[in-house]
């Protein structure tokens, strides 16, 4: 283990390094016991430097600490860093609106505010932003990891107002190493096992050339609800307030089937009930809870909570000598990323049964009475196709990276210029569960099957009447390209007190196009209830240039600034021709500085500007159906008004359509950063730093909750669906892109890092945290240590603590994440135990108080062979914390009585890996 004198610590936390291992930063750079270092680029700056005195708040992640830490991809690797909220998970694709994807998000701001960058360039997007999909990311390959935790628009332009991740893959190897690991819950589901093989050749100093050549392989087993207790049910049961009380999340499509009774032309709803509760003896069935006169359905029985996955990546990077001065570079990714989701069953919605089919007649009839059946014009039921399966959604998300350039000096002058084409393709099929409308129609109208039965009264003739019903197929597919051209210079300018002024300049331009069509079942509205989604083509340019200046002062203090103006054209409709909005340009800047005031104490701070063009998307998105809403809602309109009509009864999902906005204005930013760096003995470093972000024109959307519980103040967000069985205008609300006004957050930075020397082993501790001191959107107000109106929340502490020991050819590593309580999302609930049958008794508000969360993770590491040999022994969640209850009924996927991004749904998992050098 190396050993830092006291100014080694000093420079190399400047810079965000340390000496603790695992996930603190690391020194990844000192040589030798000297401090000998070479010239690097550090994230977040364009010139190079030959000490690791910097200004800029940059947290180091090296490839060893991320093997100690038990992590295999990069999703994994953002939940260990406390400055990360409420990214994307797998759990959001659970009926959410993740698709599929897994992103980074500092300070919680939102993905589209950090960027992620691949060598320290941009990759293609996920979505028609900025946000990229981490699954891309081969682990096998990365060399390290640099989060910058400063604003950097300045740099590297609209995207990067919260910071950037940068992901730098090895560019040389000297030997083959071939890894393999399994993993294995105590509880069933969720396995997983992952092969990687690293090699290359050649010596790009001695041979004048080097090649690395990377394959990574990881598969994943879903996790069914059923197989944890704390997720099997949505009928939650629980004490809170001196009651004993009911929570259910349900669903009125149920089976057995609910059936519904309405006028001519449905104008007036006469009644509902479900048949089999009816006819036995007032007691609805299995996987179903009473409500009112009906029977719900508990989707949540069948859901898979975490879901299966499997990944594919080759990784290419090469190096050429043309001269002495000059070397070509050329890097290729290529990645095969498929996720598979079951949510609940088909939902059918309202199904028209004919008044004289035999279903009709004998089992909804016989319970109506005569009045009821004389002004009876129409009948529906509604269904769950739990004999169809789960709906089955697969993500099959297709990744190309490829980048060519050269790189030298001339002179003093050192330049980089680079060409980069990326495409993200995502394939969202649907495999098995999803009903076709004319086929389900036919088959429950004709009476071939009765959806009024029971699950046991099921046969297999139902089985094979229904299988002509069900699509297999695909939905719709995305293509995200972009190609780009960068290109900077560095050189010195003069002699300062404390060394060279240096000046970076550069520029970049890309395109980039988002493409979406659809398959010909989508066209044809050809299931159940989906209207057809709109085809469209969206393409924008976009350019900069920036310059970049070091003034060194003196020996004690140095000056950073930072200027660049970016150029964002109008985004252009290629399906119906023109432009969608007008496009804009704006300049950024950025200043920091660093004060040394000896070799115990340094003080650093910055302020800058940042610029954000809104996606492609939030611009010209037609209005598209975009499912339905996570939580069940009552009819938001008072009695009177007509659009109650519109409604089913009780409490229903409502359907959701979303659509962007040619008049949105570009976002601005200010932010600025104060923080000290206290080294003041041997291998101890502590940092400090105070952070401050204001948004301007922030664009998002108004929140289901928020539209469904302010009629009034949302009331051009209404709208309705035609139910394509029935011809029925159901409820249906439109979350538009809009500027939504402001933003204000800040918060507070802390990491303290000792290394102990014990003799017989070298013992490395670190604590890492974030507190944040304010969360608040002029739109959703603030979600600071609650589940806010943006069904987020914002934790004010989460802290990070590690310990390595090594001693001989072990090395034992214990690493503890943990977040702060909050306050959970307002409900109601039933009270049980009055004496009034379950689903009719009294209700009162609820909201509880979720205690802290944290889990910790173990790793033995025994190496042998000349260190040639590599085995691991781990366990995460070594003492099996479950999940809190929660009763989130928006946020996320499906998941119901607890929160899936904010806990560990696998539980305590063993896992074996091993890995041999050669």
């Amino acid at each position: 283990m190396l050993r830092r004198n006291r100014m080694a610590v000093a420079v190399s936390a400047a810079v965000g390094l340390s000496a603790a291992a695992a996930l603190t930063p690391l020194n990844a750079i000192a040589q030798d016991e000297g401090n000998i270092v070479e010239e690097v680029i550090v994230t977040g700056s364009a010139i190079k430097r030959k000490d690791l005195n910097n200004a800029l708040p940059v947290q180091v992640l090296d490839a060893d600490a991320i093997t100690r830490a038990g992590i295999t991809n990069a999703g994994d690797l953002m939940e260990k860093v406390p400055a990360m909220q409420n990214f994307t998970k797998p759990a959001d694709s659970v009926g959410g609106s993740g698709g599929g994807l897994r992103t980074a998000n500092l300070r919680g701001l939102g993905d589209q505010y950090t960027l992620t960058l691949m060598n320290g360039r941009r990759m293609a997007p996920a979505d028609s932003g900025s946000s990229v999909d981490l699954s891309n990311i081969p682990m096998a390959a990365v060399e390290r990891v640099e989060v910058l935790t400063d604003g950097a628009s300045a740099l590297y332009g609209s995207d990067a107002i919260a910071g950037v991740v940068n992901f730098i893959l090895k560019d040389s190897v000297e030997e083959t190493t071939i890894s393999v690991r399994g993993d294995q819950p105590d509880e069933d589901g969720g396995e997983s096992w992952s092969f990687d093989i690293v090699t290359g050749f050649g010596d790009l100093q001695d041979d004048g050339y080097s090649l690395v050549a990377t394959y990574s392989h990881e598969e994943l087993d879903p996790l069914a609800g059923a197989d944890r207790d704390f997720a099997e049910t949505g009928l939650v049961h629980f004490a809170s307030g001196g009651n004993q009380l009911y929570f259910e999340n349900s669903s009125a499509n149920n089976i057995p089937g609910n059936a519904y009774a309405y006028t001519a032309n449905y104008d007036d709803y006469i009644t509902g009930f479900n048949p089999y509760r009816k006819t036995n003896g007032d007691v609805c069935p299995k996987q179903t809870t009473p409500s009112g006169e009906f029977c719900r359905f508990d989707y949540t029985s069948t859901l898979e909570i975490l879901p299966e996955s499997e990944r594919d990546t080759i990784y290419l990077n090469g190096k050429m000598k043309f001269t002495e001065n000059m070397t070509g570079f050329a890097t290729v990714m290529v990645s095969e990323y498929e996720t598979t989701n079951r949510i609940a069953p088909y939902p059918s919605g309202e199904v028209p049964l004919p008044l004289d089919s035999a279903l009709v007649q004998n089992v909804v009839f016989p319970h109506l009475t005569p009045e009821q059946q004389a002004m009876t014009g129409e009948v529906t039921g509604t269904w769950r196709a739990l004999p169809a399966s789960n709906r089955t959604t697969e993500y099959l998300i297709d990744s190309t990276n490829f980048t060519f350039g050269i790189e030298g000096d001339a002179g003093d002058i050192g330049y980089t210029l680079a060409v980069t084409h990326a495409k993200t393709e995502i394939e969202q099929n649907y495999p098995t569960g999803w009903l076709l409308l004319d086929e389900f129609v036919e088959v429950t109208g004709s009476g071939s099957i009765n959806i009024f039965a029971g699950q046991d009264e099921w046969t297999a003739d139902d089985q094979a009447a229904l299988e002509p019903a069900i699509y297999h197929g695909n939905w719709d597919t995305v293509e995200n390209t972009m190609t780009s051209v960068d290109g900077q210079a560095s050189m010195p300018l003069f002699e300062m007190g404390g060394g060279e002024a240096q000046i970076a300049i550069g520029f970049d331009w890309r395109t980039t196009n988002y493409d979406r069509s659809i398959s010909d079942a989508n066209a044809a509205e050809a299931l159940l209830f989906l209207s057809k989604d709109t085809v469209y083509e969206l393409e924008r340019d976009q350019w900069g240039l920036f310059a970049e200046v070091l003034f060194p002062v003196c020996d004690a203090f140095e000056v950073t600034a930072s200027l660049r103006y970016d150029d964002v054209s109008a985004v252009e409709d290629k399906v119906n021709g023109g432009n969608i909005d007008k496009g804009d340009s704006d300049s950024t800047y950025k200043l920091s500085a660093l004060y040394t005031v000896n070799d115990a104490i340094a003080f650093r701070g910055s302020f800058g500007t940042g610029f954000k063009a809104p996606s492609m998307r939030e611009i010209g998105e037609p209005q598209s159906d975009f499912g339905v809403t996570s939580g069940t809602f009552a009819c938001p309109f008072a009695a009177g008004d007509p659009r109650t009509n519109w409604c089913k009864p009780g409490e229903n999902q409502v359907n959701v359509y979303r659509e962007g906005s040619g008049e949105l204005k570009f976002e601005t930013s200010e932010q600025y950063t104060f923080g000290v760096v206290l080294t003041p003995w041997d291998d101890f470093d502590m940092t400090i730093d105070y952070w401050n972000v204001e948004m301007e024109d922030l664009v998002d959307r108004a929140t289901e909750q928020q539209i469904l519980n302010n009629p009034a103040q949302y009331d051009s967000l209404f709208t309705t669906k035609t139910n394509t069985a029935t011809g029925k205008e159901e409820l249906a609300i439109i979350q538009a892109a809009i500027n939504v006004g402001s933003s204000e957050n800040s918060g507070i930075d802390w990491a303290v890092n000792q290394g102990l020397d014990l003799g017989w082993g070298q013992l490395d501790l670190g604590l890492r945290g974030t507190y944040m001191i304010e969360s608040d959107n002029s739109l959703y107000g603030s979600s600071l240590g609650r589940f806010g109106a943006d069904d987020e929340v914002v934790f004010r502490n989460i802290v990070n603590f590690n310990a390595a020991l090594y001693h001989g050819n072990f090395t034992h590593t214990v690493l503890t994440n943990w977040r702060g309580g909050y306050t959970d999302q307002a409900v109601t609930a039933e009270i049980t135990g009055t004496g009034a049958p379950l689903g009719r008794g009294p209700t009162t508000g609820v909201q509880l108080e979720i205690a802290s969360y944290s889990t910790t993770d173990y790793q033995l590491r025994y190496m042998m062979l000349d260190d040639s040999l590599g085995l691991n022994f781990g366990v995460k969640n070594l003492f099996d914390k479950q999940p809190h209850l929660s009763l989130r009924e928006s946020g996320a996927g499906h998941q119901v009585g607890w929160d899936p991004r904010y806990n560990d749904g696998y539980g305590r998992t063993y896992y074996l890996s091993a890995s041999y050098a050669f």
